[in-house]
């Protein structure tokens, strides 16, 4: 479904547009879809994206505070020196931001493009509409002239809807693609490609491999936020499908994976359980001890990027941290 609207509001109405791909309905139906699928197999998983309900993106934006939570500061640094260079390079009129979020960063990005005198239009893409809607709106005051196209769709399905034309300087910053696994990137840089013109360029943030101690801190903070974030998806669960997770019944693992370079958030049940997800008729046990992988969090070195973009056709992506 696909639906175009434009939010009222201090924002000149002409230059804000939204294009909706995936409704409250699609979200719901593909998360009971994941659910049933995740935790219905040996080993258990459910993908991250349902992390981010109200209290999950509030706890994601503690997180980013932490001390020990060095991506998004290391990430924000390198766009601030280097965003002026990124902008030359690219020499584009349009931003396309994918997983656009609360458009933390996009200022640098923007405030770059505005210097080149070459900055026409703004394309968030987010899978939250009204989340989208409130981030994006005001950088039309904020930028006179800008025309933002607020894109609310899935990366994994709905790429090809972005919208083209000009110049583009494709974003896709806060290490998400290490969320993917190794076939899940090769899909994905296979559609970026498909969508992308010539003198279109990608700007791809990753977290590098490092210290693991340094690593593994920042997915289980002293603090317990990241804990309350990992568990707050059974919390989801428990509303949007009428599950009866016990949250405290689940321990948060932060773990280091050697063999694949990546970190490992899980959730292990303290004891045996038996849970009931009403709207899917399901029940799911938990032997104690068992554990649920909630996300992995890939580290790179800059020869495997530039590896996996070279292995699609693509040599002009623009590395990050």
């Amino acid at each position: 479904m696909t639906s175009r609207a434009a939010t009222p509001g201090p924002a000149d109405d002409d230059n804000f547009d939204v294009e909706v791909h995936l409704t409250p309905e699609d979200l719901r139906r593909q998360l009971a879809s994941d659910v049933r699928q995740g935790l219905g197999t040996d080993p258990k998983s459910i993908p991250p994206v349902w992390f981010y309900d109200e209290e999950g993106s509030r706890l994601f934006e503690l997180i980013t505070e932490l001390p020990e939570y060095y991506p998004t500061r290391a990430e924000r640094a390198l766009l601030e020196r280097s965003a002026d260079d990124i902008a030359q390079r690219a020499s584009a009129d349009t931003l396309v931001e994918l997983g656009a979020g609360a458009c933390s960063k996009t200022r640098i990005l923007l405030d770059a493009m505005s210097r080149q005198a070459r900055l026409r239009r703004y394309v968030p893409f987010d899978v939250s509409d009204e989340f989208l809607r409130s981030a994006a709106a005001p950088l039309v005051t904020d930028y006179p002239g800008l025309a933002v196209l607020a894109v609310v769709g899935d990366f994994h399905q709905h790429l090809g809807k972005i919208p083209t034309g000009g110049r583009r300087l494709v974003a896709f910053l806060g290490g998400t693609i290490g969320n993917l696994d190794p076939a899940q990137r090769r899909d994905f840089f296979n559609d970026l490609r498909s969508t992308m013109d010539v003198e279109d360029r990608l700007l791809l943030g990753t977290d590098l491999v490092k210290d693991t101690g340094r690593i593994v801190a920042a997915y289980d903070d002293a603090a317990g936020v990241t804990a309350a974030f990992n568990k707050n998806v059974l919390v989801v669960l428990n509303d949007q499908l009428g599950a009866d997770f016990d949250p405290q019944g689940f321990e948060h693992i932060a773990r280091w994976n050697p063999r694949s370079e990546w970190i490992e958030m899980r959730l292990r049940s303290g004891r045996d359980q038996r849970i009931r997800i009403e709207s899917l008729d399901m029940d799911v046990t938990f032997e104690a001890g068992e554990e649920l992988l909630t996300e992995i969090s890939a580290k790179f070195t800059a020869e495997r990027v530039a590896g996996e973009l070279v292995r699609q056709g693509d040599d002009t992506g623009e590395q990050g941290h």
